[in-house]
């Protein structure tokens, strides 16, 4: 009831639900498991124990690592490689590739590399992940989140849900945002970070008004474990220095000092961070 190529390598201990199709030169591991309606075109690469739930389409050249999980009507798109161990839920897509509106600023990048995941990765449900970022081991991407082309994403970061990381944005090892939080272009996060849910950040000051703004477009700098509260926003350019706290809903329009409070709308410099509270 399957549609397997002549140049497939499929072992014994596999098993194929019904109505799947496998191209030239797909590999299946030891003990892989297929549902049913999956779609694995020409040389794409399952690891031993590797689980794939219905309808899950891998395009060509695609590589899983042993062990990967994969949930029900996800694609994983052209040449994507996931490393042993992930999870990834149901109705996602990895290693898609942009396809920017016609009056969009973000240019298509031809020769963008595929999608690279680190070991034992999670991915939520209905989260969409492009080509052309890698994530280190252990990384944890929610529910409907959103992680744009060319993105650097450190070992065992969270990605809360519904978060959108917009592109060419740089993600320190261990660092969390929390749900719903929105981060623009060309910034980046260091180490340790805590950005609390719906922090918004920006990185344009003249809103997509004349040409001089391309030469000035940058996203805030964030330093290593620096927090910023609920609600609060981030204008274009801006250095959350290490270890500052930024209250909720404040808007932070200039830079701050580390190991410092801030809080208000604008933020003001209120005092210091409690020695109790400081990372070592």
């Amino acid at each position: 009831m399957s549609c397997v190529a002549a140049t497939a390598v499929i072992p014994e201990s596999a098993a194929l639900g019904p109505f799947c199709s496998l191209g030239e030169g797909v590999v299946l591991g030891e003990g892989v498991v297929l549902g049913s309606g999956c779609i694995l075109e020409e040389g794409a690469v399952l690891g031993d124990g590797c689980q794939l739930g219905h309808h899950v389409t891998v395009h060509r050249g695609v590589h899983l690592g042993a062990r990967v999980r994969v949930g029900d009507h996800s694609t994983l798109y052209e040449g994507t490689e996931l490393g042993e161990a992930c999870f990834i839920g149901g109705n996602s897509s990895l290693g898609r590739r942009p396809r920017p509106a016609a009056s969009s600023t973000v240019k298509v990048q031809a020769d963008l590399p595929p999608l690279n995941m680190g070991c034992a990765c999670t991915v939520g449900c209905a989260a969409v992940l492009y080509a052309g970022t890698v994530f280190g081991e252990r990384s944890f991407v929610g529910d409907g989140a959103i992680v744009r082309e060319r993105c650097l994403v450190g070992e065992g970061v969270i990605v809360g849900s519904g978060v959108t990381v917009e592109n060419d944005t740089r993600i320190g090892a261990w660092t969390k945002i929390q749900t719903g939080s929105y981060i623009t272009a060309y910034m980046e996060i260091e180490e340790r970070a805590f950005i609390a849910p719906m922090v918004t950040t920006t990185n344009d000051n003249f809103m997509g008004r004349t040409e001089k703004r391309f030469k000035l477009v940058k996203g805030p700098h964030i330093g290593r474990a620096a927090r910023v509260g609920g609600g609060a926003i981030l204008l274009p350019g801006v250095r959350v220095a290490e270890e500052t706290f930024v209250a909720a809903g404040a808007l932070v329009s200039k830079n701050t000092e580390a190991r410092r409070v801030v809080k208000g709308f604008p933020a003001r410099d209120v005092r210091p961070v409690p020695e109790e509270e400081l990372l070592p």
